[in-house]
């Protein structure tokens, strides 16, 4: 199956047919009734019903289904990615996941999709540092924020095995019906600034069709990673990051059904799929494949699971001898597991899958770690079982098995359940601290193994001792909210799963406070007021917690609110020195230049974290004030301990150019778009030396430039309508100038020189 040519209408309408004959019939849960669901069929279907939503309750299959239909796309020659929960806590994080699969799968590297991705880590360390928050770059005069544009999509969400995905052309038909009413609907996505992702994405995903016929994409546990990407994947529905062909597929599977409200726009084109337990028919079926067949254990069997699949096998492969080994009481699902459990035959089998329950999720080292000595050569065995699933490095048990488990030894054996957990958040606090080493304290949070190994040592200490660990946990949650909100999410998903399995009800409170805060506008501010507001947090948690909620108020142009709370932070910890430094950088902003320089210097004395940024900022205080020889010394320090700071090379190009020193300038500038190419302005303020300078061609050239990454641009705009009137071009100068006063009336400056330009214009 090799190239792009669309099937015919004829063709089309077969193997539609086909498909919905395998999605809706209840023994395709697994394998061993799937081969016998295909139908042949020659009516013809609505070409509208493409888009797939598997749901239903846990154990009923889910998963194993669409492992079942993503091997059916690869051996029919499809390219396909999965994610679950444990992928995705962020739209950049599970575009990169997806990435890494569909490249390696096709042999083909996304370099496109790297190349943003390169972009994107810039500008989130741009966005990290204070000197480069939108609009107040050097001599920019005004705040306006760049405008994002949007192009046009269409991602067709569904599921199914790739021999059986709808002729794209009759699937084009029923998106455009769709699309008329939904562009006026459409709206941007909170994770707005991976729209550049998600557009390399999409153009990788186009690439891709034309050499493979079918792209499929999985996603499973929606529930889950709904939370997360619900909205991303409508703002592809709406026409947000570029159009796709029809022939990219997205299979979605959860437990619920998806939100009314939310999809409600796209309900004509969605065909619900809901998995129901085995009818008794197939359930036997199965038991006899199991070499279960005594009539009295079957029909024991049919009681106690009530036909969901994971559980009728658990119990096959129990091996009963008779019903009353199967008999009910208590829990449906704790009874299933520990027959299961109780049958399995080898004593270091049977520690091993209850001692591995314990831990989310699984690789062979944690293996090693949690599992007696004994059954330390079981990793394989263990990887085979039904309950365990999962890609690459990780394995984790199904979420109902795994409840079940951890319930019993919780509550049968409490010291025991203590010592496990305590030996494996000491086996990640070793694991941590090798990743550690070479890493700086301000990398650290940043880096995915060294968080990870945090995350589950966490977890297994919160475990253990929920009451001691609550206060340790809250502590690290202020610093996970100061990082980023995927991060922020993962932190919180954690108290979840603690609180969860322990059923703790102060560690239950918390992680309910702070999962609400992450689906609030702003979960870090949220996630911050509600630790302050209720946290039991020691004095240098409270002080971080003032630090990085002030912080997250100066980003949101909150100036006044942002020196008050780091003022508060200062007055638990006057030796906060990233209090120092953010504070210092707010004055700056105000023109508070002397108070900035105070601050900055005292942060240095106390060896910030990012000095290059610290000297950087004080520099551009240093020359806002005039003071151009002490601006200059502290960017060409910040630039030896940081060769690739752009903006520093940016500053002190603006420096060189407020002392006349115009090819310097230039030169400095150059540099830093060499290194960060969309970086509007610099363009803009390399056009301003060499309008200075009297190359009004080159200046209008990187004006442009400029505006095309930043359309909204009112400096720019005014600007390069000054170029074209110093030029003779006096129509273009009004039009430049004007479009700069309606992104900012009260822009003085280019209201008189659009006089100046109607004037001579002979208006």
């Amino acid at each position: 199956m090799s190239g792009a040519e669309p099937q015919g209408r004829t063709r089309g309408a077969l193997v539609r047919q086909r498909m919905r004959a395998q999605f809706v019939g209840r023994s395709a849960q697994l394998s061993l009734f799937a081969e016998n669901l295909a139908k042949d069929a020659t009516s013809e279907v609505d070409p509208a019903e493409f888009l797939f939503h598997v749901r239903g309750v846990g154990g009923v299959g889910k998963s194993t289904l669409l492992r079942q239909w993503q091997e059916a796309a690869r051996r029919a020659g499809a390219v396909t990615a999965v994610l679950d929960e444990n992928d995705v806590h962020g739209v950049h994080q599970a575009l990169v996941d997806l990435a890494r699969q569909l490249a390696q799968q096709a042999a083909d590297p996304l370099k496109e999709f790297d190349r943003a991705v390169e972009q994107y880590r810039r500008e989130q360390e741009a966005a990290a540092d204070p000197a480069l928050r939108e609009g107040r770059e050097p001599s920019v005069p005004s705040r306006v924020a760049a405008q994002t544009a949007l192009g046009a999509a269409s991602l067709i969400p569904g599921a199914g095995v790739v021999t059986a995905m709808v002729n794209p052309d009759t699937a084009a038909a029923g998106l455009d019906r769709l699309r008329a009413g939904a562009r006026a609907r459409a709206r941007r996505t909170r994770e707005g600034d991976a729209t550049g992702l998600s557009r390399a994405f999409v153009s990788e995903l186009v690439r891709l069709c034309r050499k493979h016929t079918w792209v499929v994409l999985f996603f499973d546990t929606w529930e889950q990673t709904g939370r997360y990407l619900d909205e991303w994947l409508r703002n592809l529905l709406q026409d947000g990051f570029g159009p796709l062909p029809v022939n990219v597929m997205v299979v979605l599977a959860g437990r619920d059904e998806l939100a009314e409200r939310e999809w409600a726009p796209w309900r004509a084109l969605v065909v619900d799929v809901p998995l129901e337990g085995f009818t008794p028919g197939e359930a036997r079926v199965l038991l006899a494949a199991r070499g279960v067949t005594e009539p009295g254990v079957v029909e024991a069997v049919l009681h106690l699971s009530m036909g969901l699949p994971l559980l009728v096998d658990l119990l096959a492969l129990a091996r009963p001898a008779d019903a009353k080994d199967v008999h009910a009481g208590g829990d449906v699902v704790d009874v299933a597991v520990e027959r299961f459990v109780q049958w399995i035959g080898d004593p270091q089998q049977r520690e091993a899958v209850l001692a591995c329950a314990l831990a989310p999720q699984l690789n062979e080292d944690v293996f090693a770690a949690a599992a007696p000595q004994q059954a330390r050569g079981l990793w394989g065995w263990l990887c085979g079982q039904p309950f365990v699933s999962g890609r690459g490095d990780f394995k984790q048990y199904h979420a109902v098995v795994r409840a079940s488990m951890v319930r019993q030894q919780r509550t049968h054996s409490p010291q025991r359940w203590t010592t496990a957990h305590l030996r494996l958040a000491d086996a990640h606090a070793a694991w941590r601290a090798t990743a550690e080493r070479g890493l700086p304290p301000a990398k650290r949070w940043s880096d995915p193994r060294w968080r990870r190994h945090h995350l589950d040592e966490i977890y297994h200490r919160l475990c253990a001792h929920p009451a001691a660990q609550l206060p340790a946990a809250l502590a690290q949650a202020v610093h996970a909210a100061g990082h980023d909100t995927a991060t922020l999410r993962q932190w919180t998903d954690v108290l979840g799963q603690a609180a969860h399995d322990t059923t703790d009800p102060a560690l239950s409170s918390w992680a309910d406070r702070l999962q609400s805060a992450t689906t609030d506008d702003d979960p870090a501010l949220a996630s911050l007021d509600a630790l302050l507001a209720h946290g039991r947090l020691d004095t240098a948690a409270r002080a971080w917690a003032h630090t990085y909620r002030g912080r997250h108020l100066y980003y949101a142009d909150r100036d006044d609110e942002a020196v008050a709370e780091l003022d508060r932070a200062l007055a638990i910890d006057p030796r906060n020195a990233s209090a120092l430094a953010h504070r210092g950088e707010a004055h700056r902003q105000a023109g508070r230049l002397d108070q900035a320089v105070a601050d900055l210097t005292a942060a240095l004395d106390l060896d910030h974290d990012d000095a290059a940024w610290a000297l950087g900022s004080r520099g551009d205080a240093h020359r806002q004030a005039g003071r151009i020889d002490r601006a200059i010394a502290d960017f060409d320090a910040a630039l030896e301990l940081n060769p690739a700071y752009a903006w520093a090379l940016g500053s002190r190009g603006a420096a060189h150019q407020q002392a006349g020193r115009l090819d310097q300038a230039i030169a400095d500038y150059t540099a830093a778009l060499a290194l960060r190419p969309a970086y509007a302005w610099a363009l803009a303020s390399r056009g301003e030396a060499h309008q200075r300078a009297g190359d009004c061609e080159q200046a209008i050239a990187d004006y442009t430039a400029a505006l095309a990454l930043r359309p909204a641009y009112a400096w720019a705009l005014a600007s390069r309508g000054e170029a074209h009137r110093q030029a003779g071009r006096y129509d273009e100068a009004v039009a430049d100038l004007t479009a700069a006063l309606e992104l900012n009336p009260t822009y003085a400056w280019a209201d008189r020189r659009r006089d100046i330009a109607l004037r001579q214009a002979g208006h």
